[in-house]
């Protein structure tokens, strides 16, 4: 029997029509799009304390969890109760964002084909000045979750030494976020700033645990401190968001004294739900606690300038690397990233097989509306007689193909 082809429900006094509510999005889970709207409304109060009046990119997932999403900057046609910003960036492009203030919002995104909610980290009434700064302990493959922990729990040393509140969550994915409210008092470059001094200096207090390095083949098997999700384009999976994971896993604000003790797939749609009924939102404070950046910007310039990467000698004025890097293939979807791999470790096992998990290199990037990926393998790990040349692509996929650039 064929799904119903739309049906209504109302919140808080709001009428919101939701499309095909029996699709199963999470098949392994057993949930469909109105279990997702239900959960969202039901959870409502948190998600908005992350993603509440702030513009957001909208992320759609409307060929299902399997397939790659696109990317919305523009709000489409929308109802009176979604609010909106525009925000202007540092490209010269400009895109009318979607603002969301209750529980209604929520469930209108979700209708789209949203699955976790990517806020800005400014409001809108003052796009200028973020009131959030963003810890991203992102871990490179071949770390434990236990040394994420670790990492977490010097970053709140950290933050303390310099009078900074951070909020843990699970990211819903392999990492964690900490999130630090700060007075929108400073401008992007100076948060961002901030995030790369408390990058360095966790770093520098966990030498081999932790690292700073942007350039991903730098890293080894450490956690990398991703300062960058603090520039004025980013976004990152506010609290309360469901990841497009098999198990429909959900990004989850936690308690200091809970991050030793829980682990990330304890955390999805059902039991979140439940667990919201029961204690309601360990951030509910999280508004109370902005602080300074005084202490950490004084710490950037303690530290001076941080190393920057040397350039290559062919003029073109690009990063030269300073790892032994081949790229093996560029592809429009991670499946067929993961079979170039493959195929490459096929051709190559003596060499393959010498490769530590950090050195395989499996990059989403992010392009005109979606992501597309790159696959590298860093060499470091190979003798140098041993080492394969750079050999053509086993797939080029170009995400620029076909864009027409503004004149």
């Amino acid at each position: 029997m064929a799904g119903r082809a739309e049906t209504f429900i109302e919140i808080d006094g709001t009428e919101v029509r939701v499309s095909h509510p029996d699709k199963v999005v999470f098949p392994q889970a057993g949930l469909t799009k109105l279990d997702l709207v239900e959960y969202y409304v039901a959870v409502a109060d948190g998600a908005l304390r992350g993603a509440g009046g702030r513009p957001m990119v909208l992320k759609r997932f409307v060929k299902g969890i399997d397939a790659e999403p696109f990317f919305q900057k523009r709000v489409p046609e929308h109802p009176s109760f979604i609010g909106t910003a525009v925000l202007r960036y540092a490209s010269g492009g400009s895109a009318e964002e979607a603002v969301l203030h209750d529980a209604a919002g929520l469930a209108w995104i979700v209708n789209l084909g949203c699955l976790d909610l990517n806020p800005h980290a400014v409001r809108a009434g003052d796009l200028d000045h973020p009131d959030e700064l963003r810890v991203d302990l992102d871990p490179m493959p071949g770390v434990e979750w236990s040394q994420i922990v670790d990492t977490a729990f010097v970053v709140r040393e950290v933050l303390d030494d310099c009078g900074l509140v951070g909020w843990p969550k699970t990211s819903g994915s392999r990492g964690m976020h900490i999130l630090v409210r700060i007075r929108p008092e400073w401008d992007f470059a100076s948060v961002r700033l901030a995030a790369e001094t408390l990058a360095r200096e966790v770093e520098a207090r966990a030498p081999g645990l932790a690292t700073a390095r942007w350039w991903k083949e730098e890293r080894g098997e450490s956690v990398f401190v991703d300062f960058n999700q603090n520039a004025k384009d980013r976004t990152v999976a506010s609290a309360y968001s469901i990841r497009p994971l098999p198990d429909a896993r959900v990004s989850t604000p936690l308690a200091w004294d809970e991050v030793r003790m829980r682990r990330p797939e304890e955390f999805t749609v059902p039991t979140v739900r439940a667990r919201f009924a029961e204690i309601g939102d360990p951030h509910r404070g999280i508004d109370e606690e902005a602080g300074s950046l005084s202490a950490v910007l004084a710490l950037a310039e303690e530290l001076g300038p941080a190393e920057k990467p040397p350039r290559g000698s062919d003029g073109s004025g690009r990063r030269a690397s300073s790892m032994p890097l081949i790229e093996i293939a560029r592809t429009k979807t991670k499946p067929e990233a993961l079979a170039a791999l493959e195929q490459w470790r096929a051709a190559h096992a003596s060499v393959s097989s010498l490769l530590h998990p950090a050195d395989v290199l499996v990059d989403g990037m992010r392009g005109s509306s979606s992501l597309w990926y790159r696959v590298r393998i860093n060499l470091q790990h190979v003798p140098e007689d041993q080492r394969p040349p750079q050999e053509p692509l086993l797939a080029d996929y170009d995400p620029w193909a076909g864009k027409v650039w503004p004149g």
